[in-house]
C-alpha cells in the first residue's frame, strides 16, 4: 500500500515539473550569429539595446558564446516586439570590457547591427532594427 501511494505521488510530482517546461514563451527570438572572428581566443559577448540603453547601460538582456571556426552563434528569447539594436564585442583576452589603445582607439573588433560607420562610436539609428511577431535571425561581421 505505501509502495501504491508512494508511486501516485512520485507520478502527480512529475506531471508538475513536466507542466512548467512546456509553459509557452512570451515574445520572439532573435538568433545572431557572428562571423569574420580574427581568432579564437577568449568570447564574443552580445547586448541586446533598445534606444535609452544603446552605450549608456548594461542590456536589456546580455549574452556570451565561445567561437568556433570563426563563427559564434547567440540566441536571445522571450524579446517583446519593438525597435533594438544589438553591440558586439570580441573579447579575446576575456575582461569583460572593450581595450583600448593610448589614443583611445579599440583594440578588439567590435559590431553592430544593421549597416553602420565603421569610424567614431555607433550610433543607435544606424544600427536599430524591428522585431514584430516573428523570430528574427541576424548576421554581423566585424
Amino acid at each position: 500500500m505505501k509502495t501504491l501511494l508512494l508511486s501516485i505521488a512520485f507520478v502527480f510530482i512529475s506531471t508538475l515539473g513536466f507542466s512548467q517546461d512546456t509553459e509557452t514563451q512570451d515574445g520572439q527570438t532573435i538568433t545572431i550569429t557572428v562571423s569574420n572572428l580574427k581568432n579564437s581566443n577568449g568570447k564574443v559577448t552580445l547586448a541586446l539595446h533598445n534606444g535609452d540603453t544603446f552605450m549608456k547601460a548594461d542590456g536589456i538582456q546580455n549574452a556570451e558564446s565561445n567561437i568556433t571556426f570563426g563563427k559564434a552563434t547567440i540566441t536571445f528569447t522571450n524579446v517583446e516586439p519593438g525597435e533594438y539594436a544589438v553591440l558586439v564585442l570580441h573579447d579575446e583576452n576575456e575582461n569583460e570590457k572593450m581595450d583600448f589603445d593610448a589614443n583611445g582607439m579599440p583594440q578588439e573588433a567590435y559590431g553592430t547591427s544593421g549597416i553602420t560607420n565603421r569610424f567614431g562610436p555607433p550610433s543607435y539609428n544606424d544600427a536599430k532594427f524591428n522585431l514584430d511577431n516573428e523570430d528574427l535571425e541576424l548576421s554581423i561581421k566585424l
